[in-house]
């Protein structure tokens, strides 16, 4: 069964960084695009960026660039997101997402889900 499982969202303050982790099993990395998304309360769920299976990236916050980094290790089937220098519109639930092996800003464009990890920025 094909899963990913999202980890490392928390209590940060405002400034602070965090890693988050998405773990696939099931199947493997090397043949997926991951994307990372979050979702603020109230809001539409939007792209971050996204890790092609060849290991290329895209970006799609354009506005913050450069405090998101995404990376991936496909010996350990998981990708990972970097934040550095959070602020309090960072709050939401944060997202990663599988597809074929070409990366998409949409999240309607992605078959395979995570349940989300929270990450609240906040004094």
């Amino acid at each position: 069964q094909l899963q990913l499982v999202e980890s490392g969202g928390g209590l940060v303050q405002p400034g602070g960084s965090l890693r988050l982790s998405c773990v696939a099993s099931g199947f493997t990395l090397d043949y997926y695009a991951i994307g990372w998304f979050r979702q603020a309360p109230g809001k539409e769920r939007e792209g971050i960026s996204c890790s092609y299976s060849s290991g290329g990236i895209s970006t799609y916050l354009h506005s913050e660039k450069g405090r998101f980094t995404i990376s991936r290790d496909n010996l350990k089937n998981t990708v990972y997101l970097q934040i550095h220098s959070l602020k309090p519109e960072d709050t939401g639930i944060y997202y990663c997402a599988a597809r074929g092996r070409v990366c998409y800003s949409r999240w309607e464009g992605y078959d395979y889900w995570g349940q989300g990890t929270p990450v609240t920025v906040s004094s």
